[in-house]
């Protein structure tokens, strides 16, 4: 039994060693998804965007806005002058916090007078926020405890209290419930899942019941075929979403603080790209079941890990960040946030509309023309 075992064993050996594509699933494909996904799956939080409102312009608040900058957690986001601008880079996500220096507070701290600073958050993704109200309050607490030291050595004396009191607050979400960032993102995550499978196997079972051929014979056009195979679908998954979101808002108390047409909208287009998507699949694969590992695969993991959903896309390096850039979820996921929980209008999320009628656009674009190809 050994010498046969053997024999089998130098038989598979030999077969795979010439089956260059077994070998590259059995070899690259995993040490691809570590690389990518051991990356990618970081819950330390840095880089936290920040914009500055120093209406203050003294020495005193510049060394505070460099405290934060140089702490490592925040980067510099831009200046903003007005409340409405400082509103319009969180709502744009150009900043994830912003921190207000109000006038005199230079003064104060010159007349061991306790200054107030504000930080605001943007609280549609809980985790985020909650670290950076962390990371503030101890930054502000180190540089009011090195202005008490500097008074002190100075000869001032002791100041009574803290010279930095910290005022936070937190937009969107002030109670900081995880529900209300977790809830958008199922909701990509599960309608992703759902549009890209069901629409994968259209084309393949057509293919094994045989029925492909008398399509081809058909007066069909490609494009009108996959139009055809994508309407019914597009239907179902749009009823499927809506009914997620109402049954979220029920449950979770998940809000709609914007327009209603501009979120079915965007539904609907993120609908049109993960069908093209699994059309694209079903022109590729031979079988149910090889299109189904597929979509699982393409929709599965990127959703989950790649869009936000659970991981902060600014946390990760460069290269995974770039990857990111071809997962429509990232683009609905801040989408839906923005409407849902923030209430902007289509000023505000454009670029993300725009990045979803551009996937939408390429994906039914190249099942189509891989439907050509097998119409031939």
């Amino acid at each position: 039994m050994m010498v046969t075992a053997r024999a089998m064993v130098r038989k598979e050996l030999h077969q795979i060693s010439r089956d260059r594509r077994t070998l590259l699933i059995l070899v690259f494909v995993p040490a691809l998804f570590l690389l990518l996904y051991g990356y990618a799956l970081n819950f330390d939080i840095k880089d936290i965007r920040l914009a500055v409102d120093d209406q203050d312009g003294s020495t005193a608040s510049r060394e505070l806005v460099s405290s934060f900058t140089n702490s490592g957690y925040f980067t510099f986001a831009g200046a903003a002058h007005d409340g409405r601008a400082l509103e319009w880079m969180i709502d744009t996500g150009d900043a994830r916090a912003a921190l207000v220096i109000p006038a005199g507070y230079g003064r104060d701290l010159d007349n061991r007078v306790p200054a107030r600073v504000q930080v605001i958050v943007d609280g549609d993704n809980a985790n985020t926020a909650s670290a950076v109200v962390g990371y503030a309050g101890a930054i502000v607490a180190a540089a009011g405890a090195e202005l008490v030291a500097q008074s002190v050595s100075g000869g001032a004396g002791r100041a009574p209290g803290p010279l930095v009191n910290l005022e936070t607050r937190v937009w969107y979400n002030p109670q900081l419930r995880s529900a209300l960032f977790l809830v958008p993102g199922l909701i990509a995550y599960i309608t992703m899942i759902t549009a890209v499978i069901s629409t994968s196997l259209a084309v393949v079972r057509e293919k094994e019941r045989g029925t492909m051929e008398q399509i081809r014979m058909a007066p069909v056009s490609p494009l009108a075929f996959v139009i055809g195979k994508t309407i019914p679908y597009s239907v179902i998954a749009f009823v499927s979403a809506v009914l997620i979101v109402l049954v979220s808002m029920a449950l979770f108390g998940l809000p709609q603080r914007g327009p209603w047409w501009l979120l079915f909208l965007l539904i609907g287009l993120f609908l049109v790209g993960a069908q093209g998507q699994g059309l694209l699949i079903s022109t590729l694969a031979q079988n149910q079941q090889v299109a189904f590992q597929l979509a699982l695969l393409s929709s599965f993991l990127p959703t989950f890990i790649l869009s936000g959903f659970i991981f902060p896309i600014t946390s990760m390096p460069a290269a995974v960040q770039a990857v990111t850039h071809v997962v429509p979820a990232r683009y609905f996921v801040a989408a839906l946030r923005a409407v849902v929980l923030k209430g902007t209008s289509v000023e505000v999320v454009w670029p993300q509309m725009g990045a979803l009628v551009i996937f939408a656009t390429v994906m039914l674009g190249l099942a189509s023309l891989r439907l050509q190809r097998e119409w031939k």
